[in-house]
């Protein structure tokens, strides 16, 4: 079974943060405190915590390089035998390190395992993933196949929402990207007798792949 190396301080928080109970609420709410408390651990912990109770797969990456390794081995462990991948820059560096993708829209309807994408930025607050319109990966990559992967580095993690969408802001300026999506988890609903199911309007897993560039 394929297991991800990963950062044991921020994996051992996030196991320690996930065995915590859920806090208690008084009956009589206190107006008087703020919305959101303030940040105990530090934005890659609080976000990955999130991350992972939203039912997403959250591997770090010590460095492009080992993303590249652990992408091979998550390719070859999960069996995605089809990696769509559309952004330029992405398609260049996976070709650089020998991974294997397909990079056109042939038989995308027909083979899609995953679509692999980048993103806008990280929220640490909700722990959501930002994508936008305006990335080569376009709208259809990170919703129609069943696994929607992700690539990002730990210098896009951002406090809040409003955060976000100011980095945003920032990078397109006037040309602000004409769809934003806030991604928190692989696909799911309960419509339907109240019976949770996963992918029944998206992908059914959400897999991140952090590379940490705080060091570099």
């Amino acid at each position: 079974m394929y297991e991800p190396r990963s950062k044991d301080i921020i994996l051992g928080k996030i196991r320690e943060a996930l065995a915590k109970p859920a806090p208690f609420v008084p009956s009589t709410p206190n107006f008087t405190a703020p919305i959101h408390p303030e940040f105990i651990d530090d934005l890659s912990i609080t976000f990955a915590t999130n991350f992972v109770k939203n039912l997403g797969t959250f591997i770090y990456c010590e460095s492009e390089e080992d993303f590249y390794d652990q992408l091979f081995l998550y390719k070859k462990e999960k069996a995605v035998n089809y990696l769509f991948v559309w952004e330029q820059d992405l398609k260049e560096k996976l070709h650089a390190a020998g991974i294997v993708f397909n990079d056109d829209e042939t038989n995308f309807l027909k083979q899609a395992n995953a679509g692999l994408t980048t993103c806008e930025a990280l929220i640490a607050r909700t722990g959501s993933i930002l994508v936008s319109g305006a990335s080569e990966s376009g709208r259809r990559l990170s919703i129609y196949p069943e696994k929607h992967i992700v690539v990002a580095y730990a210098s896009q993690l951002q406090a809040d929402i409003k955060d976000g969408l100011a980095l945003v802001q920032e990078k397109y300026g006037a040309d602000f990207p004409s769809m934003l999506s806030l991604v928190s988890g692989p696909s799911r609903t309960a419509d339907i007798e109240k019976t949770l199911v996963m992918g029944a309007h998206g992908p059914k897993e959400l897999i991140l792949f952090l590379i940490d560039d705080t060091f570099q």
